[in-house]
């Protein structure tokens, strides 16, 4: 089964959060949570992130546990959560990368 996931640039996916102050990351972020869930994941809707405190961290977890699933393991969920919640911009130029790999593979 060949990916849904859309290729990116990583350097776009990179610098476009930096130029528009974070917007294009949550952009990002629910393009690529559709992609997922095309591709077999269940990642809630992005409303929880109006939930404080919790509901960003909630969300991201879910996230994480769906890129693990789509990506085949290629990192475990622990790590792509560390990766969002630590590298934010670089982090997700490093997902993007292995995503745009999903299809070399297919």
């Amino acid at each position: 089964m060949a990916s849904k996931i859309k290729q990116r640039d990583p350097i776009v996916v990179l610098l476009l959060p930096i130029v528009t102050f974070g917007i294009y990351a949550w952009y990002w972020l629910v393009k690529t949570k559709g992609e997922l869930n095309k591709s077999g994941a269940d990642i809630p809707t992005a409303w929880w992130w109006l939930v404080p405190v919790v509901g960003c961290i909630y969300w991201l977890w879910k996230y994480s546990q769906g890129a693990a699933k789509v990506t085949k393991n290629h990192y475990p969920d622990v790590l792509y959560f560390l990766i969002f919640l630590n590298l934010s911009c670089i982090g997700y130029a490093i997902v993007q990368n292995v995503y745009n790999k999903l299809d070399a593979k297919s």
